[in-house]
């Protein structure tokens, strides 16, 4: 009988665990890859996700410092650079591996290339199926991702305006030609897709290159991804790897009698930007942090309920308002046109948000405040 069980060893997943090892529960890590596994993904890792680690990353982690962003919008191009460090970039598959080493550090039990295919919850525990095995515990943890079935035994299916598509490669390139191009920056193309964005990522000696839109919108996304490729002189043979992500800022359950969500599972992901790591994290963390207070501090079963609230008060708010920012962009794009090209510190501004100096709210407050009346009307 072990005090935990997580599904899950991605970045969610390894943050409860070596929380979980770090607090005494005897706990049971399940991944159904065997790591280091390819992960579809820009690859920014933001200086929120830093912030939430209690260790000091491994430069071998990093790739590159990101200090601004280039960004396209209907033929207009504004690059802003901020005096201090927004993200880096990292390849997922390495960054996940090393997270995951950080965790087993801490003692806990890790099985990789195990696929959890069901749970039960019991009066005083809950099964944890298997295709090989039958594990027990006193809680579970699901940070499967946006992709796994287990969360929609807790939270309805999401309709396809509540989760987007995204596609990406992996283009290789030299260094030097990618510092012609961008250099400690970012690219974005908004207007893509409905309530996401292109993007080219600079990395060691690659490009990640992606699109990604809300699932409703994205009726053929392989020939929006293969539109944004051409329209960047990307010509060559690709191979595209997509994925799902939530959209964050919606209400869900995400917790039961003895078994939480974390990470983009429980839909923790901000929608502007389509940031999740930062938030699987702290999630993960806060899911132990509730957990390991009512195994050793005797607290009620019910107060696993506060997870939910805790979270919000962390963190939700935030998402909340980067889904009302996507819906204005996107619902008002020949007004958000205007806005964008009439004043650069919109750009300028956006990057304190993604270095966690300024929040959506403060940010969309500004926006309102600062951009003149007429450029809301035609």
């Amino acid at each position: 009988m072990y005090d935990l069980i997580i599904v899950g060893g991605g970045p969610s997943g390894s943050a409860a665990g070596r929380l979980a090892g770090k607090l005494g529960l005897e706990t049971l890590l399940i991944e159904k890859e065997i790591f280091p596994r390819y992960k579809p993904c820009g690859g920014a890792f933001s200086e929120q996700a830093v912030s939430y680690l209690d260790f000091d990353v491994s430069q071998s982690v990093y790739e590159r410092d990101v200090f601004g962003a280039r960004v396209h919008f209907r033929g207009q191009v504004i690059e802003k650079h901020k005096e201090y460090r927004i993200a880096t970039t990292v390849t997922r598959s390495v960054l996940d591996n090393y997270l995951l080493k950080k965790a087993k550090e801490t003692g806990i039990e890790i099985k990789t290339g195990e696929t959890v295919i069901d749970y039960k919850e019991n009066e005083g525990y809950v099964d944890v199926y298997t295709r090989d095995n039958l594990y027990k515990a006193k809680f579970v943890i699901v940070a499967e991702g946006s992709s796994g079935r287990l969360k929609n035994k807790i939270r309805e299916r999401d309709k396809k305006d509540e989760y987007s598509i995204c596609i990406v490669t992996e283009i290789e390139e030299n260094n030097e030609t990618i510092d012609e191009y961008i250099y400690n920056a970012i690219d974005l193309h908004l207007n893509v897709a409905n309530m996401g964005y292109g993007w080219i990522f600079p990395h060691e000696k690659y490009y990640s290159v992606g699109i990604g839109g809300l699932a409703k919108d994205l009726s053929n996304p392989k020939n929006t991804m293969m539109d944004f490729l051409h329209t960047n002189g990307f010509n060559g043979e690709y191979t595209l790897r997509g994925g799902l992500i939530p959209v964050g800022g919606i209400k869900r359950n995400i917790t039961s009698s003895r078994v939480v969500l974390s990470g983009d599972a429980a839909g923790f992901v901000d929608t502007f930007s389509g940031e999740g790591i930062a938030y699987a994290i702290r999630s993960g963390q806060i899911a132990v942090e509730i957990i390991s207070r009512i195994l050793l501090s005797k607290n009620k079963l019910s107060s696993l309920k506060d997870y939910g609230s805790n979270c919000e008060r962390e963190f939700a708010d935030n998402l909340k308002y980067s889904l009302m920012l996507a819906r204005m962009t996107h619902r008002f794009p020949e007004i958000f046109f205007k806005i964008f090209t009439n004043n650069s510190d919109v750009i300028d501004k956006y990057l304190e948000v993604l270095a966690l100096r300024r929040t959506y709210k403060d940010y969309i407050r500004w926006l309102l405040l600062s951009t003149p009346k007429h450029l809301f009307f035609k």
